[in-house]
């Protein structure tokens, strides 16, 4: 499908919508209260399709001081995040570049909620990982202060290093399913020997306990995964230090297409795309190569301000105007 309109018309405002309707949350911030328009208290999104030939109906309701509601087919789920279990749905924005250029932080985060896509079970794994390095940080600098002793730090360690294998385990095999299929598509793309690196290792309790004078010196947690890095690379060349932003954009389309069939192979449901404002920077040729990759299967939205971007003929046209009043309109 291809989303059209003039800019500022509301075509990443409705991909937005469609994002909080199924993950329920923002791809684009997580202060709920930006979503509701303003001079609003509430806003709700509510979708109807098809999940492998059945029926589904998603609710997402959100109220100023209230919090947020989701619902599947009428029943109300604890949270509203739980809706990433129920539908997969993929997103593209041009700050997702970040992924690529950004720091270590920003593709550890990446990559761990490819974990949870692919193993909802370990969903929450990065966070509990989280909490304990936060946990023992804390531990140090009681220590520090002669507030407690040293010996209030070996359960931190020892959860420390139990969640950080876990962990490490998660990734490297996350990165290992990934890594043919975000090859294949880069080279697709033409974005020749791409590959990506990751070789974490996660310490052990010994090892935590030994660098202990080093952590209390910082007041901070000095090895573990919370600092890995997983390399993005074009041949031997790092993309972030030496890959041109076309590059960077090819890279993460990559990784969004690779785990797009990983999701399917996984769940035998390929998930929804949301594309916003990807063919801005693509030539001729890459919008052709994309073009056929959509239709090759899945629902996809792509946002463009002109409605002849997309080679060939979308399956469908929605275009978006801006009312009278400010609000968007969809026809």
């Amino acid at each position: 499908m291809l989303v059209t309109g003039p800019n500022g018309a509301g075509k990443t405002n409705l991909l937005e919508s469609l994002h909080v309707g199924t993950q329920g949350f923002s791809p684009r911030t997580r202060a709920d209260a930006q979503l509701v328009r303003f001079g609003r208290d509430a806003a709700r999104v509510a979708l109807r399709g098809d999940r492998a030939g059945v029926p589904v109906e998603l609710e997402v309701t959100l109220e100023l001081g209230s919090g947020k509601r989701a619902a599947v087919n009428g029943a109300r789920l604890r949270a509203a995040e739980q809706l990433r279990s129920e539908v997969a749905t993929l997103v593209f924005t041009p700050d997702r570049l970040v992924v690529v250029k950004g720091g270590p932080g920003a593709r550890r985060a990446y990559f761990d909620r490819v974990l949870g896509r692919l193993s909802p079970a370990r969903s929450g794994l990065s966070a509990e990982y989280g909490a304990a390095v936060g946990q023992r940080n804390a531990a140090l600098r009681r220590v520090s202060r002669g507030l407690s002793s040293r010996e209030a730090l070996a359960p931190w360690n020892e959860q420390v290093s139990r969640l950080g294998a876990e962990l490490v385990e998660g990734r490297t095999e996350a990165v290992e399913l990934l890594r043919p299929r975000f090859r294949e598509r880069a080279g697709e793309l033409g974005l020749a020997a791409a590959e990506l690196a990751y070789e974490g290792t996660a310490p052990t309790a010994a090892e935590l306990e030994a660098r202990t004078d080093r952590d209390l010196e910082r007041g901070t947690t000095g090895i573990g995964p919370h600092l890995d890095d997983v390399g993005v690379l074009a041949g031997e060349r790092d993309l972030r230090a030496f890959g041109s932003q076309g590059e960077q954009r090819l890279a993460v389309l990559a990784l969004l297409l690779g785990e797009a069939e990983l999701l399917e192979e996984r769940r035998g449901v390929r998930p929804l795309l949301l594309l916003d404002d990807v063919l801005s920077e693509l030539d001729p040729e890459r919008r052709r190569i994309l073009a056929d990759r959509l239709r090759a299967g899945g629902q996809a939205l792509v946002t463009s301000a002109s409605a002849n971007a997309l080679p060939g003929e979308p399956a469908q046209t929605v275009t978006v105007e801006q009312a009278v009043d400010g609000t968007s309109r969809a026809a």
